[in-house]
């Protein structure tokens, strides 16, 4: 039940790293709270530690965005939430030479980081007539990425997807706005997952997040955390890609 007028922040893959320092430093903000992911021993931990600090609604919803049933049904929950802000957080990427990694597993990761973001923004576009969605992108999304060659494929898609979506609804005068998040190495478990370490010293997930919340703020259509790798964005741009290619790979093979 709804504590209070405050609108709602949902996030998916909130049960841990950059979406469990979202919800908390949301919270500090008087957003009510959406939580959404598989693990629910983790959300409910999560809400716990929020609830002890902050008279905030919290809304435990464990899902796995890979089942479209269980996706549909819960997409259909949220109609009963004033939402203003949807954070699509949930995915994971792999590391390995493209012809050796686990087919089912990397399929999986095109699904979830492409599909079911898709999904989620073409449902809350069509529902909210303001607010923001902010779509978890990575900077591998803008260059390609010998050794993560289909995860930083399908972060090129969440990052040009989403300016292009954004730049329509400017167009068309709506009020509602689709930003990106787009970190380098992140202190979470994303290295364990993708079976890696990082090859660059690492941000912490509350500092990534803090730049995400002010940039969403600020409705900033790109957000990259951190000076370096505002850095790197720009040589990205005027560094031909055959070095990019090879600067890129070296720096995945240390991983």
């Amino acid at each position: 039940m709804m504590k209070n007028h405050a609108p709602y922040a949902l996030i998916t893959g909130a049960s841990s790293g950059i979406g469990e320092q979202l919800a908390v430093q949301l919270a500090e903000q008087g957003y009510q709270l959406i939580l959404v992911a598989r693990r629910v021993d983790r959300l409910q931990a999560l809400k716990a530690a929020i609830s002890a600090k902050h008279s905030i609604d919290i809304v435990v919803y464990p899902c796995d965005l890979l089942d479209i049933n269980a996706r549909a049904l819960f997409l259909e929950e949220t109609r009963k939430w004033d939402i203003k802000l949807v954070i699509n957080n949930a995915g994971f990427g792999q590391v390995g030479l493209f012809d050796t990694l686990d087919l089912a597993k990397e399929t999986q990761m095109i699904q979830l980081n492409i599909e079911a973001l898709h999904v989620m923004t073409r449902w809350f576009a069509e529902r909210m007539d303001d607010g923001v969605i902010l779509n978890v992108a990575s900077m591998a999304g803008f260059i390609p990425t010998p050794l993560m060659a289909a995860y930083a494929a399908t972060k090129a898609y969440v990052i040009n997807y989403s300016r292009a979506a954004n730049y329509e609804l400017i167009k068309a005068k709506r009020r509602l706005r689709i930003l990106i998040l787009c970190p380098g190495p992140v202190d979470t478990e994303f290295a364990q997952v993708a079976g890696a370490k990082h090859a660059l010293k690492s941000i912490s997930s509350a500092y990534c997040a803090r730049v995400a919340i002010k940039g969403i703020a600020r409705r900033k259509t790109v957000i990259i955390p951190g000076f370096k790798m505002k850095m790197v964005h720009l040589f990205a741009k005027i560094v031909p890609t055959r070095w990019i290619l090879a600067v890129s790979y070296r720096l995945q093979k240390l991983k």
